[in-house]
């Protein structure tokens, strides 16, 4: 007599077991992919405009972004635009350097040690300051390498690098340690030297810190760099 409920409760706890896997499953498909959502600046206008004793542009602008009025100065450097004639088919990727210079706006390509490119770049709104977390919209600092390369990014290319990696991972625990960032918040990602939205080469030019940390460069300069490197290339970023 005991036998058939027996089996009533073996039956039941795995029709509970079923619909526990299934509402996992469909609750795991329904996931998306993390989309970028960085807030395009808005009526951007220059204020004012003059150069330095060096030839730098020395530029005031005013644009909106968030529903908040930014005004900045930017010292437009002199220094882009190299263009050191080679065959991207023929290089070593392996002797292939990347070094972004936060303090001078560029992107700059070593090739066995020889700078054949220099391209102008912007990052988000404090572009000095190091990556310490999630969303604080700044560009990590360190040694990296290319992760990937995107050719239909929502912002025309992207060369996505390896953050977090190992180094940068060790030092976000320590500043959790120390109380540095909040004990819930987490590391960040997908970072990347990528181009722009069509028209918006204007944005790199005024100098605008309109990204989320990443990398941004008017996308013909994407388009130079993107033969030039390869999965691996080192990426050295810098204040």
């Amino acid at each position: 007599m005991k036998q058939p409920f027996v089996n009533l409760i073996s039956g039941f706890r795995y029709l509970l077991f079923l619909a526990f896997a299934l509402t996992a499953v469909s609750g795991h498909a329904q996931v998306k992919p993390k989309k970028e959502t960085y807030a395009i600046p808005q009526n951007v206008k220059v204020l004012e405009e003059k150069k330095d004793k060096e030839g730098n542009i020395l530029r005031t602008i005013q644009y909106f972004q968030d529903g908040k009025r930014i005004t900045e100065t930017l010292i437009i450097r002199n220094i882009y635009g190299l263009r050191v004639p080679i065959n991207p088919d023929t290089m070593i990727k392996d002797s292939v350097m990347v070094v972004v210079n936060k303090s001078k706006f560029n992107v700059e390509v070593f090739y066995r040690r020889k700078k054949i490119r220099v391209y102008k770049a912007v990052f988000g709104p404090k572009p000095l300051v190091d990556k310490c977390m999630e969303g604080d919209r700044c560009t990590p600092e360190g040694s990296y390498r290319i992760r990937s390369k995107n050719p239909a990014s929502k912002y025309y290319k992207c060369l996505l690098i390896d953050y977090p990696n190992d180094s940068s991972t060790v030092r976000f625990k320590r500043m959790k340690n120390e109380g540095k960032v909040p004990a819930a918040a987490r590391i960040g990602g997908d970072v990347g030297i990528h181009g722009i939205w069509k028209g918006g080469d204007d944005m790199i030019e005024m100098g605008i810190g309109w990204t989320d940390g990443c990398i941004a460069i008017k996308n013909k300069d994407i388009d130079d760099l993107y033969p030039l490197v390869a999965v691996g290339t080192r990426v050295y970023i810098k204040k």
